[in-house]
């Protein structure tokens, strides 16, 4: 039991280590067995960078001065800092090979060149931009509620990663989706779905009304899972880093979308 629990914060930490900015030092042994906990708490550190969220937000809001425009501003920089950009780079790199409308093997080869053309430009600006106007007329709300599904934003978009390193096959030998790949595992599924009825059960007894809106998110989540897995396979045959990177933000922009609209129709 010890074990287990001590591979689960292993897994944690290799997650922050890897697609954050967190600097943390400490080798790990990267064997199959590791890297399966790391695909296990994938939504767990979608969870963390979600309450970091969270709490910067109503720290912003609750004490100190600053306007609705300003806190926006820097929770938007947040987002970006805290992942140290490594899904905005996936999502550069797919948007200009995906807008290349090449054949998968010519878009394969556009994605791993260094060079940003301007369809990555171009999508990143957009991308950054609604994200931007949409946390604007999140961050003017204040209700208690409306934090737990900003926590539940990138818990999702982290869950989308594991999920495709699961079912998708590889774009290409080797890469960071080959080597997290790795750690697939029959068990990740089922641990996913305790983390869903966990969050159900906790709504449930802090406040029913949001459960409705909480299965929301989750259909939410399926249907744009099942569409960008389809779009994938269509394009580029399988998965790479970039298209892992690439969909876990397009999920999260998404999510954030819905959280406005639900937050519009007084869903939460």
């Amino acid at each position: 039991m010890l074990d287990k629990l001590r591979l689960f914060f292993t897994g944690i930490l290799v997650n922050l280590q890897f697609f954050t900015s967190i600097p943390i030092k400490k080798q790990f042994s990267l064997g199959q067995n590791q890297l399966s906990y790391a695909l296990q708490t994938f939504p767990i550190l979608g969870f963390l960078q979600g309450s970091v969220y969270a709490a910067f937000i109503y720290i912003l809001q609750n004490f100190t001065p600053f306007t609705d425009l300003i806190i926006t501003l820097f929770v938007w920089l947040l987002l970006i800092v805290l992942s140290g950009g490594i899904h905005l780079d996936g999502l550069i790199d797919t948007s200009d090979a995906y807008f290349s409308y090449k054949d998968p093997e010519k878009r394969l080869e556009i994605m791993k060149d260094p060079r940003t053309g301007a369809f990555g430009v171009i999508s990143v600006i957009v991308f950054l931009f609604t994200r931007f106007v949409i946390l604007y007329e999140l961050v003017q709300v204040t209700y208690s509620s409306i934090f737990l599904f900003i926590i539940l934003v990138p818990f999702f978009g982290k869950m989308l990663i594991g999920v495709f390193l699961q079912i998708l096959p590889l774009a290409r030998a080797s890469g960071m989706a080959s080597f997290f790949k790795k750690g697939k595992s029959k068990c990740v599924f089922l641990v996913y779905m305790i983390y869903l009825a966990t969050i159900s059960i906790f709504i449930i007894w802090f406040q029913l009304d949001l459960l409705i809106a909480y299965l929301l998110f989750i259909l939410v989540f399926l249907l744009a899972g099942l569409s960008i897995a389809k779009s994938i396979m269509k394009n580029f045959n399988g998965i790479t880093g970039d298209t892992l990177g690439a969909s876990s933000e397009g999920m999260e922009l998404l999510l954030w979308l819905t959280l406005l609209l639900l937050r519009s129709y007084a869903m939460v």
